[in-house]
């Protein structure tokens, strides 16, 4: 009896531990197609992001989590023109290659797409 009470016991653990190391939930679109302005469409793997990123709220302090915010946000005003890109993407993509970590891209004609 006693060993039945172990055993349940640990795997209760290892069940409710399970959860600790879930991967985030995907959450979204799997891919979103942002308007890259003049240099062209920006094709962006959300779903690829979310692996990496853990806390939805990085980008999401800046934007809603509503498809077209961006583009609702610039022309309200509320929104500067390249802000998602320097302060989110760019300066996300220069930490993590300063750190040596596998990183997104660099260069313009990487991500717009005419």
């Amino acid at each position: 009896m006693k060993a039945a009470w172990v055993v349940f016991c640990i795997a209760w653990g290892l069940l409710l531990s399970g959860n600790s190391f879930a991967q985030v939930p995907e959450k979204g679109a799997k891919d979103i197609t942002l308007n890259g302005g003049m240099q062209g469409k920006v094709p962006f793997p959300h779903h690829a992001h979310q692996t990496v990123i853990s806390d939805c709220k990085t980008c999401h302090d800046t934007f809603p989590q509503k498809a077209g915010a961006i583009d609702e946000m610039k022309k309200a005003g509320t929104l500067k023109s390249k802000q998602v890109m320097n302060v989110l993407c760019v300066k996300c993509h220069r930490e993590k290659k300063a750190a040596n970590e596998k990183t997104g891209p660099l260069v313009c004609t990487q991500c717009h797409i005419k």
